[in-house]
């Protein structure tokens, strides 16, 4: 959530890239590209091709080979950096002021001119499979693909975003260089930027840097993800303890409710020690170390998932306590008194988080990428304040026990 003092500039080159400005008098400098393109924009024979595009950016262009790259922001302290989810890749910055024309060369250079060196490739292959194996080898973070896998199956939602060794080993040069020229387009991105330099300034830097860029191809729409029947699925394998995820389709970042389903879901297993999920299931039981709930929204959809991890003998309990919970809410409005309590926590959460200058910068480059503005701080705040307990019993009925799905890795 932006902070009252934030004033925003848009603007836009004359080849259509979106430019979001943000006025601070920080020493440190922030900017990047925000890219409507991730895993959910793979087809089953190029899965993790976002997110290895993603790597070989940085791997040489015409002008720069990868140890230059990688120098180029390092050698003033700043730093370069980039990640993909399922519908965002973001390529950015943060260095000390007085670097922006550096940084937006950089940037630039990295996703005009590409050459995805094919012995670069072929090393990064190994990076990126050995990436995923790692990743594999935590329960608690693979259990979520398959939990997605099985809630979005029959959409390129319900995949891993590393791909896997089949797809990897086919991607070629080729294969990084149609993917960048098909969303790596200037109506298919944002640039962002917080720091002190004036909109005009950055205006005439981007457009020096950026307005050359050209690619045009009108980039796929995905497709809706089928609603599944709730199932309840055990697999086991061999892990020191069992890990489950809980969740249920809620409404995507477009509707007004995700304010409502937000607030419900920082109630429930947000970071806070007085959650009612952390203070059921660990303070009261001491069945588990931690219990989260997140909300992931996408453009046409949303998941509401519940994460623990406990002995084998704890799971059904933890089950239990987590849908009491759950549907206490559902058949029992809260009241205002405690509603009114959740509100503060929420609001005064989102103060603080918004104080980390460079996740505020990625989520204004989000945040103008899917909704073309930055929502005003007051207006975020005043629907926050006017939700009502019945708007909270009814996003708790949606997520109530005969709504979720569930999937256990069990010892």
């Amino acid at each position: 959530m932006a902070a009252e003092r934030d004033t925003f500039t848009y603007m836009t080159l004359p080849n259509g890239l979106r430019i979001i400005h943000c006025h601070s008098r920080a020493q440190a400098e922030y900017c990047g590209l925000a890219v409507k393109a991730g895993s959910r924009n793979e087809t089953p024979d190029t899965y993790g091709i976002a997110h290895f595009v993603e790597h070989t950016i940085f791997k040489g262009t015409d002008k720069r080979r990868s140890w230059h790259i990688i120098n180029r922001m390092e050698a003033v302290g700043g730093e370069l950096n980039a990640y993909t989810s399922e519908e965002v890749t973001m390529v950015y910055s943060a260095f000390p002021k007085g670097n922006l024309s550096r940084a937006i060369e950089l940037i630039a250079d990295l996703v005009s001119h590409s050459r995805f060196p094919a012995h670069e490739i072929d090393k990064e292959r190994e990076v990126v499979m050995d990436e995923r194996s790692s990743y594999l080898d935590s329960p608690s973070d693979a259990i979520f693909d398959d939990f997605n896998d099985l809630m979005f199956v029959g959409s390129s939602l319900g995949h891993n975003i590393l791909g896997n060794i089949d797809t990897i080993s086919t991607f070629t040069p080729e294969t990084c260089r149609s993917f960048l020229e098909t969303y790596y387009t200037p109506v298919n991105m944002v640039m962002f930027y917080l720091g002190p330099t004036s909109p005009s300034r950055l205006y005439a830097t981007a457009e020096r840097y950026l307005g050359p860029l050209h690619y045009t191809t009108e980039a796929p729409t995905p497709i809706i993800p089928p609603t599944v029947a709730p199932f309840d699925e055990t697999r086991h394998i061999n892990t020191h303890q069992s890990h489950t995820v809980i969740g249920a389709r809620i409404p995507g970042m477009y509707e007004d409710r995700k304010r409502v389903y937000g607030l419900l879901t920082n109630m429930l297993g947000g970071p806070c020690m007085n959650s009612l999920f952390n203070v059921a299931l660990r303070e009261r039981h001491g069945y588990v170390y931690s219990v989260d709930a997140y909300t992931s929204l996408f453009t046409d959809c949303g998941l509401f998932t519940v994460y623990f991890g406990c002995d084998d003998e704890h799971v059904m309990p933890c089950r239990r306590l987590i849908f009491d919970i759950i549907d206490r809410l559902a058949n029992e409005p809260l009241s205002k008194r405690s509603l009114d309590a959740a509100k503060k926590q929420y609001l005064g959460q989102s103060i603080v988080a918004g104080e980390n200058r460079e996740q505020f910068a990625l989520s204004i480059g989000r945040g103008t990428l899917f909704n073309s503005k930055i929502i005003p701080a007051k207006e975020v705040k005043e629907r926050i304040n006017s939700i009502t307990p019945e708007e909270l019993q009814e996003a708790a009925q949606q997520i109530s026990r005969k709504n979720c799905s569930i999937l256990t890795f069990s010892q």
